[in-house]
């Protein structure tokens, strides 16, 4: 057994002995994640560049759908299991996660409902039965999807991304610019660059994506692989090959995720053990002091009740914590609303300044694919901006607290809301039938004004004079309709823009708020819980201190000797705690 957890263990029982249920709860939460030895890992990349294709090389099983065309529209989730089962999962704020159970060999062909928010396969696997789930998430540049913001909403929950790019071209700037989000929100992550069998200058795609990498100041790893490769090596049962294939560095990169996740679990219960034991010595410690000196218990419950009484004072609603949060709360939602709409603006700006220079009709597809990915990254800088801001408003609040000695931070694990926007298809220009149609309806007056003209002069009505009128009245007709096609078409499409800019902004405008509702109920109810065992444990220090005070002469030695046994044992538990959290 893990000596952690069975200090843990330990700790429960000392908990349980002295009523404490609260912290009972929580401890038996801090055991729950340290007996769960998964850890999510997060395959991310822009459409067709082989994250399915990776995932299945990975684990060696075709489990994935894999093909020229985006087959990965909603995220698919791999983790093991003794029997093959394949599930949908719908996630919903009113009912919560439902899942339906769908033939395992149908998975490839099976077309679940857009209500659905996930695939979950659960297949018997050596390396997902070491603890790795591997979720396989759609493209994030492709407007059918939720985006690179859906992921950055995942990673409260994930060990690690692996962001996959191909190597027929160098990086390109919404791939950094995920890959910076992905940093600054801190989660590790690792570079594929997949297809090496597929392009021999692949070498030079790599040196220049290294050197993008370092250009914009990202310390990641950048490793080479190939499927195929991978799939020949297992074949053949080749090592060499297996080397070539760069899955070598990849299972690496696996052990060192696995490795974080079971340190930072293994951190995280020391943590509970050790503020669990120190809320059982404190009163422990008061009843001790004033079993060994009864002149002095006056004075230690007089402390204490002055420690009560600060305690009640954060607990109540009128207190600094709740005005610093109220404050924090209403603060941040201002900035983040202002964050995404200037964002937005200078979208719609910049989209209308292009539009002014160029042909929209004939870039269309373009602008759409320019529009879609530049929307992502901005929402997931907002995204970023809201999180960050949270944290530092927990840090704020948290401050409150110091004296109580509690300055553990709440999860702020926040809910992904998909954004229906859509950008609405320009009308085509007219054909070249009638592109000529205009310049002949142009030219007839020239022809007939000119010709007329002349026949004064004995000439037929058609002379090389009323045909050269024709020719430049029909010319300049048909500048004029092209001028005013292109005029038309340009308000079209910036009218397409707003109304996609607008769509956008008021889902993630409601979504914003939510997240904001969201934050503030999670740090209301954290620290409303820290203030709750603060002054639960003042009060039961208050209680065994002024029982402790009113106890015969008689007892207090055996009574001493029993509360001296407790504390050195629950010193002993901290200690050892901390000791054993390294991983083993």
């Amino acid at each position: 057994m893990d000596p952690l957890l069975s200090l843990l263990d330990d700790t429960v029982a000392a908990a349980r002995s002295t009523g404490r249920d609260d912290l009972v709860a929580r401890l038996h939460t801090a055991a729950a994640r340290l007996r769960d030895p998964r850890r999510r890992v997060i395959v991310a990349g822009h459409p067709s560049q082989g994250k399915s294709r990776f995932v299945n090389a990975l684990l060696n099983a075709h489990l994935c759908p894999v093909g020229d065309e985006a087959t990965t529209t909603i995220p698919w989730q791999l983790s093991f299991a003794e029997q093959p089962r394949a599930e949908t999962v719908t996630v919903t704020p009113e009912a919560g996660e439902s899942r339906a159970e769908f033939p395992f060999e149908a998975r490839e062909s099976h077309s679940p409902p857009r209500s659905v928010s996930r695939i979950d396969l659960h297949v018997p696997n050596d390396l997902l039965a070491d603890g790795i789930v591997i979720v396989d998430t759609p493209g994030i540049g492709a407007r059918a999807t939720a985006g690179a913001r859906a992921i950055l909403e995942m990673l409260p929950t994930a060990d690690a991304v692996v962001m996959v790019t191909d190597a027929s071209t160098e990086l390109t700037a919404p791939e950094l610019d995920f890959l910076r989000q992905l940093t600054e929100y801190g989660t590790p992550t690792a570079v594929l660059l997949s297809k090496t069998d597929l392009y021999p200058h692949w070498r030079q795609v790599f040196d220049a994506d290294r050197d993008h990498l370092r250009a914009a100041h990202l310390d990641l790893p950048l490793l080479p692989v190939s499927a195929l490769l991978r799939a020949h090596a297992l074949r053949l049962q080749d090592p060499q090959l297996g080397a070539e294939s760069g899955y070598g560095e990849v299972y690496q990169f696996l052990r060192e995720v696995v490795a974080r996740g079971i340190a930072a679990a293994r951190e995280s219960v020391s943590r509970e053990i050790a503020s669990a034991t120190e809320h059982l010595t404190l009163a422990l410690g008061s009843e001790l002091k004033a079993l060994r000196d009864p002149r002095h218990a006056a004075a230690t419950i007089a402390e204490l009740e002055s420690a009560k009484s600060a305690a009640q004072q954060l607990h109540r609603r009128t207190a600094a914590w709740q005005q610093t949060l109220a404050d924090g709360i209403t603060d941040l939602a201002g900035d983040v609303d202002h964050d995404l709409r200037e964002r937005l603006r200078s979208i719609s700006r910049t989209g209308e300044e292009w539009i002014d220079d160029h042909d929209p009709g004939r870039h269309w597809q373009a602008i759409a694919e320019w529009l879609t990915g530049t929307v992502d990254t901005a929402l997931g800088d907002n995204f970023l901006w809201a999180h960050t801001g949270a944290e530092a408003l927990a840090e704020r609040v948290a401050e409150h607290f110091r004296e109580l000695g509690a300055t553990d931070l709440p999860d702020l694990t926040l809910e992904s809301v998909e954004y229906a926007g859509t950008l609405a298809e320009l009308e085509p220009d007219i054909s070249a039938i009638s592109k000529v149609l205009v310049g002949m309806r142009g030219s007839y007056g020239g022809v007939l004004m000119v010709g007329l003209a002349t026949t004064f002069a004995g000439l037929a009505m058609l002379n090389p004079l009323s045909i050269g009128a024709g020719i430049l009245v029909g010319g300049k007709a048909y500048r004029d309709d092209k001028q005013a096609r292109l005029t038309r078409r340009r308000g079209e499409a910036k009218a397409a823009v707003r109304r996609f800019l607008d769509d956008i902004a008021f889902q993630a405008g409601k979504d914003a708020k939510d997240r904001m509702h969201h934050i503030h109920r999670a740090l209301r109810d954290h620290y409303a819980g820290v203030a709750e065992r603060a002054l639960r444990s003042i009060d039961e220090s208050l209680t065994a201190a002024q029982h402790a005070a009113s106890t015969h002469a008689a007892h207090r030695d055996q009574r001493s000797a029993v509360v001296e046994h407790q504390l050195s044992t629950l010193a002993a538990l901290r200690h050892q705690s901390g000791l054993v959290a390294a991983p083993v």
